[in-house]
């Protein structure tokens, strides 16, 4: 829409929502189904290892790379360009490829009948991949310069694919925690340089991804590790903590347990707007007589939506459990 059409129409709050829904649609996948993710919000998936974190960020980078629609089959997708910066390092391609093949087949009815048909499942699976952008750093300086070069980068991208970034991950945002912790205890030659801390690298990290939420408006989605936690423990009911706590707790029938324990910068913390935590479990789902599921348990902290979600980690992706 031009700039003089703009400031002349006119639209009705029908019309107004229908044209923002369209470029900024909302983010829906298991197990972050419960609320509404937008343009702006920034997501901590915290957890131990093991609790399917990763899992989350694949599932959720296949729902926006799919296309909304392909030569008349619906995929559902969002269509958008997703950027996964890996910290961890520890990213496996190929089973973002696999979750993405499971999800056109079903779409295709779980079949390629003929060659024209594997053109087409060729064709769409260069198109989606095309818009996942994969970035590891090996330290938080790399990191940070990342992010201060993330802007022309992305830029460039939309010119190349026409459409712009709709979701940046970050697995995991504390996966430089220590190394940082012994390296601010260092002593720094120059009177005139600023002093290394975790608070000092974190903020600047915080205001480069602010930024760029300003300049590409898209969801943040950010995994973190927990240092410690109960795994015996059941989620009951979460325990408001002050501003001073540094324990996220949980209350079960034995009276308060730590969750896990809280070491991020406060910088990073006032960032986050929705806070979800997973973890697994010792049940089992039971598929067929020689195959069973691990169960995974969810559960919004920010906000606190006061119950939990039961989900499995499957060949095609993450699925909710009745």
């Amino acid at each position: 829409m031009a700039l003089s059409q703009w400031i002349a129409g006119d639209e009705t709050a029908a019309e107004m929502l229908a044209r923002v829904l369209k470029q900024r649609p909302s983010l829906f996948v298991p197990p972050l189904h419960r609320l509404p993710l937008r343009a702006g919000n920034v997501v901590e998936l915290v957890g131990p290892s093991g609790s399917a974190k990763t899992q989350i960020l694949i599932q959720a980078a296949v729902n926006c790379i799919l296309p909304k629609e392909w030569n008349g089959v619906r995929y559902g997708g969002l269509e958008c360009s997703v950027v996964f910066i890996d910290l961890d390092c520890r990213l496996d391609v190929s089973r973002l490829s696999q979750v993405l093949k499971l999800r056109i087949l079903e779409a295709n009815g779980n079949g390629l009948s003929n060659t024209k048909d594997c053109e087409n499942f060729n064709a769409l699976f260069a198109t989606c991949m095309r818009r996942f952008l994969y970035i590891r750093c090996y330290d938080s300086f790399e990191f940070l310069a990342t992010l201060k070069t993330m802007h022309h980068r992305l830029q460039k991208e939309r010119d190349v694919l026409g459409i712009g970034v709709h979701l940046l991950m970050i697995d995991s945002i504390g996966a430089y925690h220590w190394v940082d912790r012994v390296s601010s205890s260092l002593p720094l030659w120059g009177h005139n340089r600023k002093g290394f801390s975790l608070a000092n690298v974190l903020e600047a990290v915080v205001e480069e991804v602010r930024k760029l939420l300003l300049v590409h408006p898209s969801i943040a989605i950010a995994t973190k590790a927990t240092i410690f936690g109960d795994k015996s423990s059941d989620m009951v009911r979460r325990e408001k903590p002050s501003a001073e706590s540094e324990s996220r707790y949980v209350t079960t029938s034995s009276g308060p347990q730590v969750l896990y324990r809280e070491y991020m910068p406060f910088a990073w913390q006032s960032f986050v707007t929705h806070r979800v935590f997973v973890r697994g479990s010792d049940e089992h789902l039971t598929v067929s007589s020689s195959e069973h599921q691990s169960i995974y348990f969810s559960e919004w902290l920010l906000p606190s939506l006061g119950f939990f979600d039961k989900f499995i980690v499957k060949n095609a992706g993450v699925f909710i459990v009745p």
